[in-house]
């Protein structure tokens, strides 16, 4: 079988990769409506999901998955079509639904191809029913999701997305291999092969669950930004990744024009595009030196 690859493009390409919960969103997409929906406290919905997890040695987000489908069980029926709806009612921060486009017109009129990525281990559907989801801002939608049956129905988890396995869509973005089942992500490729080096990675989080990312970003040296709920102000988390090296940089979740990510995006977008000559002027000299070293 044969999978869609991306190639090597004449500009550089970076990809902007975010997680969704408390990253885009103020709060976990489950509740705001689901878990009111069939019946349970917020709280009680995630302390009987994680309880299950560990009671049969199972990851948390399958439990959850689980959950979703056994509560909504006489309540209604759990298709594609509702998550989406769910998801078309979710709160999304200050500016995100112009975000996307502004700053893809702002890469491309300094040089560079921006493009947008989620990775989330929140629920693909749900995602895919925001505003920006269905006007096409994101590349690639990397979630945990379900398999459906010819009515719609949700019948068995297709994938699930932790705190770890995130990682892998860096890799496959890296190399444009972005389907999920192409074994090509293993494969090698030069350094100036690479469709999206990891230093023209940005990747913007809130928690935990985003610090493997983070840290891979950070190591190769791309861009890991922190950021924070701006009507709380809390910036416990961010103070706390910043100290233990998982990201450089925060700001408050405002995605509006001006605001200090934005700002700050900017700036890095306009830093990968002079990186991306500099790179590219080693990259020729050593193709010149490998030849001259062979004539002599």
């Amino acid at each position: 079988m044969t999978f869609p690859r991306e190639r090597k493009e004449a500009l550089p390409v970076v990809a902007i990769c975010y997680d969704f919960d408390k990253t885009l969103s103020p709060d976990d997409m489950q509740a705001q409506g689901f878990i009111q929906s069939v019946g349970f406290d917020v709280a009680r919905f995630w302390e009987e999901s994680d309880a299950f997890a560990v009671s049969h040695d199972m990851d948390q987000n399958l439990a959850y998955m689980h959950k979703m489908v056994r509560e909504a069980e006489g309540h209604f029926v759990f298709s594609r079509a509702a998550l989406m709806d769910y998801g078309a009612k979710m709160a999304l921060f200050p500016g995100v639904n112009e975000w996307f486009g502004r700053l893809r017109a702002f890469g491309e009129a300094n040089g560079v191809i921006v493009e947008h990525y989620i990775i989330s281990s929140g629920l693909k559907e749900m995602i895919e029913g925001t505003e920006p989801a269905k006007n096409g801002a994101f590349k690639k939608i990397y979630a945990s999701a379900f398999c459906y049956n010819d009515r719609g129905i949700a019948i068995w988890p297709a994938q699930v997305v932790n705190f770890t396995n995130k990682t892998q869509f860096l890799f496959r973005i890296e190399k444009g291999i972005l389907d999920v089942n192409d074994p090509g992500v293993n494969e090698y490729f030069p350094p100036d092969q690479l469709r999206v080096p990891f230093r023209n990675m940005v990747y913007i989080g809130d928690s935990d669950t985003d610090i493997p990312c983070m840290k891979l970003v950070n190591t190769y040296g791309g861009f890991s930004v922190g950021v924070y709920n701006p009507d709380t102000g809390s910036r416990e988390k961010v103070y706390r990744m910043m100290r233990e090296n998982r990201i450089r940089y925060f700001a408050p979740a405002d995605y509006r024009d001006g605001s200090p990510l934005d700002g700050l995006i900017k700036d890095i977008l306009l830093c990968a595009a002079a990186r991306e000559k500099v790179e590219n002027a080693h990259t020729e000299a050593a193709r010149e030196t490998e030849k001259g070293g062979m004539e002599q």
